[in-house]
């Protein structure tokens, strides 16, 4: 298979361009208004609020671009930022409807490469979501990517199946983590599994060439499976991320009669066994688990690894 075999080209690998780590500076983060009730069942009363609050310590320190659904959900919207004292000048709002607001799974995965001087080109990567392989309404999410590529006037690439152009490739910014140079977490329950499969029929070295291409990844680390409750099914941002170049967070469950000990103790050995580029093996701090959360009976996926770093 060749380099540019994915895609258009050139390809972002050979232009340079790579998915930076997520501690790197950057000029804003996206969000989107949250709307959808049904993503916080009999809960939903506070979360604008708890949005407002997200915005206010984001804004302090980067721009906010923030997707609406439309003129009322603005102005909802920037009547609850200002009682939070939100900085209205460092929110740009964008009228694009969106079915959730999970944005770090179906928003754009952004590429940088190197412009001459101590500046850098913007592009992005514009991967199918349909919701999880799960849901069925994902089709204003999968336009996120096209839509954001078109306000910032930057480069767009669809990563696609070779020789089928018409085949996008489904990803889900969650289920993968970039240490910035060269190296890449997922779980093999994400993307090579049969319960919600995002590609059926490929594998391993397919998922791998496009990481390779559109990502500018050297290596993948494979970890197995994710925790209980989890309705993506595997995302490796509530079990592992990169939090320094050789540093991975890892989540650990010490109370072996829990569900998520056996899997996560998997994961550790796989990280505690990887090698970096160099040769070199990485530094793995453990992270416990928090007790189990409980929801209507149904167990959800509380982890102190979904975490995000701004400026």
């Amino acid at each position: 298979m060749s380099a540019d075999a994915l895609l258009p080209s050139p390809s972002p690998r050979s232009l340079k361009f790579r998915m930076p780590a997520e501690w790197e500076p950057h000029a804003a983060t996206w969000l989107a208004w949250p709307h959808n009730a049904s993503d916080w069942p009999g809960k939903f009363q506070p979360i604008p609020w708890v949005y407002a609050e997200i915005v206010r310590h984001l804004s302090r320190a980067e721009t906010v671009h923030l997707l609406v659904d439309s003129e009322a959900a603005e102005r909802r919207a920037a009547g609850q930022l200002r009682r939070a004292a939100v900085a209205q000048d460092r929110v740009r709002f964008h009228r694009i409807p969106t079915n959730r607001v999970w944005l770090r799974d179906s928003g754009p995965i952004f590429v940088t490469a190197p412009a001459g001087g101590d500046g850098s080109e913007l592009g992005l990567t514009d991967w199918r979501f349909n919701a999880w392989a799960k849901y069925d309404d994902w089709a204003l999410d999968d336009r996120i990517p096209e839509q954001v590529a078109q306000i910032l006037g930057v480069r767009r690439w669809t990563p696609c199946f070779p020789g089928s152009p018409e085949r996008r490739i489904v990803l889900e910014g969650g289920s993968i983590d970039a240490n910035g140079a060269g190296l890449l977490l997922t779980t093999e329950e994400c993307l090579l599994g049969e319960t919600q499969p995002r590609n059926p029929g490929a594998g391993r070295s397919e998922m791998e060439q496009a990481f390779h291409d559109c990502l500018g990844v050297d290596r993948v680390l494979w970890l197995g499976r994710g925790i209980a409750g989890d309705d993506t099914h595997g995302h490796v941002d509530d079990i592992a991320r990169f939090v320094a170049v050789n540093t991975i967070v890892a989540a650990v469950e010490p109370d072996r009669s829990d569900e998520n000990h056996l899997p996560l103790a998997e994961n550790l050995d796989r990280l505690k066994s990887a090698r970096n580029l160099d040769g070199r093996p990485f530094e793995v701090v453990e992270l416990p688990m928090p007790s189990p959360v409980f929801c209507d009976g149904q167990r959800l996926p509380a982890s102190y690894a979904n975490f995000y770093i701004a400026n």
